[in-house]
């Protein structure tokens, strides 16, 4: 099964968009999805519902620092190298869904913050919100990206 049907899956089972993404790929992380779902609990709604950073990019970022961090010390060529996959992402991520941040992705006016109490998931909720397919193209994109030598 491929990892975006397994993300897809996931969201529609009421996983947060973050911990969509990220729990698709716990195998590869070598975290058990438990784990990572407490991890990336936080991350969804653009971090903790403010519609920042859309909880799919958040996602993807976690899966990246599992994935492809390679050092076991906060070298600069580690840092940097990883500054740069994540940006590469990001920008994948961006060119197919046209925004990072989640408020504009929802097409939202502009504010600091939201509420905390997420929306009631009904057909209506997947119907009328790009989250199933910012939760598809984020777990292809990371399919792509991600090292087969680290899996």
């Amino acid at each position: 099964m491929k990892k975006a049907d397994i993300a897809e899956k996931l969201f529609h089972d009421g996983y947060n968009c973050a911990q969509a993404v990220a729990c698709a790929f716990a195998d590869e992380c070598g975290i058990d999805e438990k784990t990572l779902f407490k991890l990336s609990s936080a991350f969804g709604g653009g971090m903790g519902r403010l519609r920042e950073v859309c909880g799919c990019v958040s996602g993807m970022f976690i899966v990246a620092g599992m994935t492809e961090y390679h050092g076991d010390s906060p070298s600069k060529e580690a840092k940097d190298n990883q500054y740069a996959f994540v940006q590469k992402l990001a920008a994948e991520f961006k060119n197919k869904c046209g925004s990072i941040i989640c408020r504009e992705l929802l097409a939202l006016p502009p504010k600091t913050s939201d509420s905390p109490v997420s929306e009631e998931r009904t057909k209506e909720y997947y119907h009328k919100r790009p989250c199933s397919q910012c939760v598809r193209i984020a777990a292809e994109i990371l399919e792509r990206s991600i090292s087969k030598e680290n899996v």
